[in-house]
């Protein structure tokens, strides 16, 4: 998610190796299954889900349609949501979430309740996005070491997935960073071209120690790259390739049509370019949709008017319909999944970095009251196939 060019453009700065390893405990974790000719029979429904339980430290309850007070991952996996993706700081010092411990819980969460993961490394201590990839401070002082860089991606990397492997708590699914558009672990962010030595070097330590992972506890787990915006990933992934980097599974996607080049209606001819490229499997990880125009709280809305697009208003009913026309999209186009960003970050007396409340209350799927509306019907389409 791009926070801090959505901030900036709304008045506010937000963002947001060791051996004896054994087999995962827990369910099968293998993302799909292949069908004959190699096409993805499992598409994914998802939502990040990694601000759920902060927002329940803060007080926030969850009601399903029916008004019956739920646990959130249950509400979702009812609904018919079959992936949590959840984000993952190094060390966020500031806050006390986004860090192991609390992933490790909303992974025994999201499994508890039937439903896969996708792991989202930021490789940073805060939000990594297109404007700020930041390495994490106690990597700083080898920040123009690549050879000692490669070394603590990948064993971060590999211990944190063995820590979860001992647990039997493998994601299916891990993302090598977080909207990667600029070059990973900076110090300070730079303009100009991307360092592809450097970076396809860092890349590849943290898709070795996933593959690693994958092989010492025989589990399938895929994995994925993820660029803000479908025009930057056509540029990126072939750069990306052209220098060496070709060892993924998924291609991940942040859909925002507010700042899109590509309207909704378009994005077709975008997702089959990088299908036909490249032949992985396509996921828009990241998209939301505004339900109410009306902020409930002291925390500007990030997506107001300005989101809105014609024949899908700002009601429960126009967020599901967006949502249902973005998955036909990316179904025919040969994608397989969509993922909804944070539609649990509902308003709380808490604070963030940049003040009380949510900045997202307005696109979530739950009404000021907590209860579940007519948007979260969405994820019924995975019960559908």
């Amino acid at each position: 998610m791009s926070k801090t060019i959505w901030f900036f453009s709304f008045g506010l700065l937000l963002i947001s190796c060791s051996s004896g390893t054994k087999k995962n405990s827990g369910e099968s974790v293998s993302p799909v299954d292949p069908q004959p000719g190699g096409e993805a029979e499992v598409f994914f429904y998802g939502a990040d889900l990694s601000y759920v339980n902060e927002m329940e430290d803060c007080g926030a309850l969850y009601y399903n349609e029916q008004g019956d007070q739920l646990d959130a991952y249950r509400i979702f996996a009812d609904a018919g949501a079959n992936l949590v993706r959840l984000r993952l700081w190094h060390d966020p010092s500031w806050g006390m979430y986004s860090n192991f411990s609390d992933v490790r819980k909303a992974i025994s969460r999201a499994r508890a309740t039937g439903q896969k993961v996708l792991l989202d490394f930021h490789y940073s201590d805060t939000w990594a996005d297109p404007e700020r990839q930041l390495i994490p401070k106690a990597w700083q002082a080898h920040v123009d070491d690549v050879e000692v860089m490669g070394d603590s991606v990948y064993q971060y990397t590999f211990k944190t997935l063995q820590k979860l492997g001992e647990m039997g708590l493998l994601p299916a699914i891990v993302q090598v960073g977080n909207e990667t558009n600029a070059m990973i672990l900076q110090d300070e962010m730079e303009e100009g071209p991307i360092d592809w030595s450097r970076n396809a070097y860092l890349f590849n330590k943290g898709i070795k120690a996933v593959r690693d992972i994958s092989a010492a506890y025989e589990q399938e787990i895929g994995i994925m790259l993820h660029i803000a915006q479908p025009e930057n990933a056509l540029w990126w992934f072939r750069d990306a390739v052209d220098n060496g980097i070709t060892d993924f599974d998924w291609i991940g996607i942040s859909y925002y049509p507010l700042w899109s080049e590509y309207p909704l209606e378009e994005l077709d001819t975008a997702l089959k370019a990088l299908k036909s490229s490249y032949n992985k499997k396509i996921m828009v990880v990241e998209t939301a949709y505004p339900f109410t125009l009306e902020n409930f709280d002291n925390a500007n809305n990030i997506l107001d008017e300005e989101a809105l697009l014609p024949g899908y208003p700002a009601t429960p009913k126009g967020q599901y319909d967006y949502l249902a026309r973005l998955a036909e999209i990316i179904k025919t186009s040969g994608g397989s999944g969509l993922v909804y960003w944070e539609p649990a970050w509902i308003s709380t007396t808490c604070h963030t970095q940049w003040g009380q409340g949510s900045h997202w209350d307005n696109a979530t799927m739950f009404d000021r009251d907590g209860k579940a509306h007519e948007g979260i019907r969405f994820f019924s389409g995975a019960k559908k196939e």
